[in-house]
């Protein structure tokens, strides 16, 4: 949620640096309701202030010997009149936060202006995408081939955007987990965290999913539970409600978990094989740290998820998403897009995003500043180290050997049990 001082004292910079994300935001409501909301609060404590006089009043009447109902009877109203403004008073706070939490993150001055992904901006391009002497089949023709890949069994399970996994592409699936969380924590330094895969609307509401983007959430019918999007929700709603000690941090969790989206927006895209799923498996990696190493994070988480990527011998690319196609809550984002041979183009396959107070205001996840000894919101960053299935994607088309089978690569070998190559007999 942004800073509500943004919104009482610089709402048309606000309104300007919003726009430029494709947000409109309403300042003739916002400032109409901030008005009344300064002159009920104003009104409520001036009531406060009155009943508490004669409240004191009415004891020195008593004993005094006086007649005390009339000011019992000023009592009366004056506690009436503050309950009708503590009322107003609540709605108005209510009506202003409901709009602060459908609004976007402000972004970092460093992220380029533009309108959609045509306008992001590449950072840099590693490895080289590989050439074939046969015409390259995308991974839902060369897992089909070999048995491992099946989508019409799937749709009798669950209907639509779901796929079983066989054979040695199900094994694949799962060395490339391990693979990840073995990298990540013995080498990158990351702590393992396992959390609930269903979360309440609080924790939801806490990373910026809701109330924006509900629709593409899976909820529990007669249940406050909803499952996760992304293991983002819960790892890092782990500061949530805490004052973290210096110490702490930075906290640097890893979690492997399955991730459900509806994909309500998306309705005929990526309609063939496995890039647009509603489950699929991702290991996650966030960041909680004190405000001035958040930008120094974003490097470092980034290029944790990159290694994961050049481990396994594949090529991509990173950009910088500008003002027009960035996340909700995010200021910045770097994505990595993966380079699919069947498709002959960079996917997305990693977005690390330092989404700075945003959340943490959300969450009211803070830390104690030693050097002002006073209490700050913490920045929360967080990326795919990478999305399983999309990895899976990238290695079976770029390991293809002209006869349908999957060249392994070389750090997965010892995850596979030794398997070089995965064929149709596996």
């Amino acid at each position: 949620m942004l800073d509500p001082a943004l919104l009482r004292r610089d709402l048309e910079a606000t309104a300007v640096r919003l726009a430029a994300r494709g947000t409109e935001l309403d300042t003739a409501r916002i400032a109409r309701l901030e008005d009344e909301r300064k002159e009920i609060q104003e009104r409520t404590q001036a009531l406060q202030h009155q009943r508490n006089t004669r409240s004191k009043a009415i004891g020195r009447a008593r004993a005094a010997g006086e007649d005390i109902e009339p000011l019992l009877a000023d009592v009366s109203r004056l506690g009436d009149e503050l309950k009708a403004a503590e009322t107003r008073l609540s709605e108005l706070r209510t009506e202003i936060e409901s709009i602060a939490l459908e609004l976007p993150n402000l972004t970092h001055e460093t992220v380029p202006a533009g309108r959609d992904e045509d306008d992001n901006r590449e950072e840099r391009r590693v490895g080289e995408p590989p050439h074939f002497d046969f015409e390259p089949k995308d991974h839902t023709d060369l897992g089909v081939g070999l048995g491992a890949l099946d989508f019409e069994l799937a749709g009798k399970l669950a209907g639509s955007r779901f796929v079983t996994l066989s054979g040695g592409f199900a094994r694949l699936h799962r060395a490339l987990i391990q693979f990840m969380l073995d990298v990540h924590t013995r080498e990158h330094g990351y702590r393992e965290i396992y959390v609930p895969y269903l979360v309440t609307s609080d924790v939801l509401r806490g990373t910026g999913q809701l109330p924006k983007f509900a629709d593409d959430l899976f909820r529990i019918d007669d249940h406050d539970l909803y499952l996760i999007p992304t293991a983002e929700v819960p790892v890092t709603n782990v500061s949530r409600d805490r004052i973290l000690k210096p110490a702490e941090l930075p906290m640097r969790f890893v979690c492997h978990s399955p991730c459900f989206r509806r994909e309500a927006g998306s309705y005929g895209k990526d309609t063939r094989g496995m890039l647009r799923q509603h489950q699929f498996e991702k290991v996650e990696l966030v960041h909680i740290v004190r405000p001035d190493e958040s930008y120094e994070a974003l490097e470092a988480l980034t290029a944790h998820a990159e290694a994961i990527l050049a481990r396994l011998g594949l090529a991509y690319r990173v950009v910088t998403l500008c003002t027009g196609d960035i996340g909700f809550a995010a200021a910045k984002t770097y994505d990595i897009e993966v380079w699919l041979p069947g498709q002959q183009r960079y996917r997305e396959i990693s977005s690390c995003s330092n989404c700075e107070a945003f959340q943490a205001r959300r969450m009211r996840a803070r830390w104690r500043n030693p050097d002002t000894g006073k209490t700050e919101f913490v920045h929360t960053l967080n990326g795919s180290g990478v999305a399983i299935g999309r990895a899976l994607i990238a290695v079976v088309e770029s390991g293809q050997q002209a006869d349908g089978s999957i060249r392994v690569p070389e750090a997965l070998v010892p995850y596979m049990g030794g398997m070089t190559e995965i064929r149709r007999d596996e």
